[in-house]
């Protein structure tokens, strides 16, 4: 039965060329339809019009019907009623799409009420089990929780739990895992399937990852310049300009200027609970106690599942000022003793390309004023580098223009990655800087940042969840669980070698839930541990009772290789 039908689908923006031009195509009920291309093909106008979101000055012929019915032409109040009800979306960037002044509860128990009515007592329970539903552990706290305080995979069990609540006929999702990590992204896609065999919901999946739609839809359509130039069955759909996976043939770390060192760093966040009379109820180790060091022209990656603690460790480098615990150095210079006018000077040294450019970029800005704002705010002639950076990043100059909004997802990170290297700093954190792009934007921003690196004996500290791209672009990897550094070294060495239960995880990327707080005694990992319950009841014990530091192993070929585990050699024994 064909549950969702659109007919030579053609959208027009007031400003910039044809986004989708005579798109026609049909998806039956529980049948899932993968939507592919590079940045700007036109998957997000296509969805946007699905949904009747367009901006203002949109203009789209064609004809888009649901169980039958013609949406195109129906007013916005008569949109609304279907919107959530019959037809519901999994936005991109889910801390944009959620409202921020309300709990992620509160907004599924809205949805449930607007359509389908009922107490606010009942909409509130159902929005608990929503949540559970989609893997969201101790749910009904978490149902209390306000979108800034959840993770971004988190967030997107909460769009989803939304999307879901009055059984939809059908759901367009629009990159819904493009910038969680591979074990949250497994379980996003897993929690779609759930919804899709309990609703017998048609799903439409925008993605730029093949690889997320070849494993998750029926049939795939591809799309370039808002046209489809081809359609099919998932597993006949190649997928071009896949990173390179080469290997580096020299293990040895280069002796050279440390730029970036961490000891000890801690960042603890306080639970409080109550509205009037907030009492403190426990503590989030967001950082618990991490040391690593970056050199000149080198790349170390950070690994791990959403809610590890990457970006926080990001943040608190990017303060530049005293941490909570322990020591950050910074291009020779003792964060926690730095003056304002040196941490001014310092910044243009060390410069950041956010997770959400959406976010990140002023909305009010054109984009040649976004990245001449930094050039202005440290006196460095704007000249023609406006123009440079549009060219590096792969942007024509026409996008100068254009403000945020009108740039596809894809579009607004370049603009982000351009404004960070607008002043050629010599650090750069990357908190996964290319997560909305499609693999060969990926492949060519990666490529022009290498090339940086070289060029300007650039440092990068790298957030990713794409495990590929890390092994392709790091020199170094660290893999963060709970707060902690369970496993650092060489890519070649973590990779062909993984000392950690975990590490090994990540890499037959095993869909494993976020964790942030209720921190057990001991080793944090011992509970999902495989070795663990192999061990007897005296093995056990320093698992059960202390937290493994970081030790130096010998299993690679590296001279750097260290694991934070108790039981590191049984564990590769047994595995071997």
């Amino acid at each position: 039965m064909t549950v969702l039908q659109v007919t030579d689908l053609t959208v027009d923006h007031a400003s910039g060329p044809r986004a989708v031009r005579g798109v026609s195509f049909t998806v039956g009920a529980g049948e899932a339809l993968g939507i592919v291309g590079e940045s700007g093909a036109g998957k997000t106008a296509l969805a946007l019009a699905l949904m009747g979101l367009l901006p203002d000055g949109s203009h789209v012929t064609g004809s888009v019907r649901l169980r039958g019915e013609e949406l195109l032409g129906r007013s916005d109040a008569e949109l609304s009623r279907v919107r959530g009800k019959d037809l519901a979306m999994v936005f991109q960037d889910p801390l944009s799409a959620l409202t921020p002044v309300h709990t992620a509860g509160d907004q599924i128990a809205e949805a449930v009420r607007i359509h389908s009515g009922g107490t606010r007592a009942a909409a509130r329970a159902r929005a608990v089990e929503l949540l559970e539903l989609v893997g969201v552990a101790d749910a009904a706290r978490r149902a209390r929780a306000y979108p800034h305080e959840l993770s971004g995979g988190m967030r997107q069990r909460v769009m989803i739990a939304m999307a879901i609540a009055n059984d939809p006929a059908a759901i367009v999702a629009d990159e819904p895992t493009s910038a969680l990590d591979v074990t949250v992204q497994a379980r996003v896609l897993d929690v779609l399937r759930l919804a899709r065999e309990m609703t017998g919901a048609a799903i439409v999946l925008i993605s730029h990852d093949m690889g997320v739609v070849a494993g998750f839809a029926d049939r795939v359509m591809v799309m370039r310049e808002g046209r489809a130039i081809e359609t099919g069955p998932a597993e006949q759909i190649s997928c071009a300009g896949q990173l390179s996976r080469s290997r580096r043939l020299d293990t040895a770390r280069p002796e050279r200027p440390v730029v970036l060192r961490v000891d000890g760093l801690v960042r603890h966040y306080p639970l409080a609970r109550g509205t009037l009379m907030r009492h403190r109820a426990g503590t989030v180790r967001a950082v618990d106690g991490i040391s690593f060091d970056v050199r000149e022209k080198e790349t170390l990656a950070l690994v791990g599942e959403s809610g590890c603690g990457k970006t926080t460790t990001l943040m608190e480098i990017l303060r530049l000022a005293r941490p909570q615990e322990g020591r950050v150095n910074v291009l020779g210079h003792d964060t926690a003793s730095l003056r304002a006018s040196r941490r001014k000077a310092l910044r243009r040294d060390v410069q950041v390309v956010f997770q959400d450019p959406y976010a990140s970029l002023n909305p009010r800005m054109r984009v040649a004023d976004i990245l001449a704002e930094p050039l202005t705010t440290h006196g460095v002639p704007i000249g023609d580098r406006v123009r440079e950076l549009l060219e590096v990043v792969g942007l024509e100059p026409g996008h100068a223009r254009r403000y945020p909004h009108a740039l596809s997802g894809g579009q607004r990170q370049r603009v982000a990655i351009a404004r960070a290297l607008a002043l050629e700093p010599r650090l750069l954190l990357l908190d996964e800087p290319v997560s909305a792009l499609d693999a060969s934007a990926q492949t060519r921003v990666m490529k022009l940042l290498q090339d940086l690196r070289v060029r300007l004996g650039l440092a990068f500290l790298l957030v990713a969840h794409d495990l590929a791209l890390v092994r392709s672009s790091a020199d170094r990897v660290a893999v963060m669980y709970m707060g902690r550094i369970v496993e650092i070294g060489s890519v070649d060495d973590v990779y062909g070698a993984p000392a950690h239960p975990y590490t090994r995880a990540l890499l037959d990327v095993a869909p494993l839930p976020d964790h942030l707080e209720a921190l057990p005694m001991g080793c944090r990992f011992r509970a999902r541990c495989p070795h663990y319950v192999t061990l007897t009841a005296h093995d056990r014990r320093p698992c059960d009772e202390h937290d493994p530091e970081l030790r130096s192993v010998k299993l690679g070929d590296g001279p750097d290789q260290s694991v934070a585990c108790h039981h590191q050699h049984a564990g590769i024994k047994a595995e071997r």
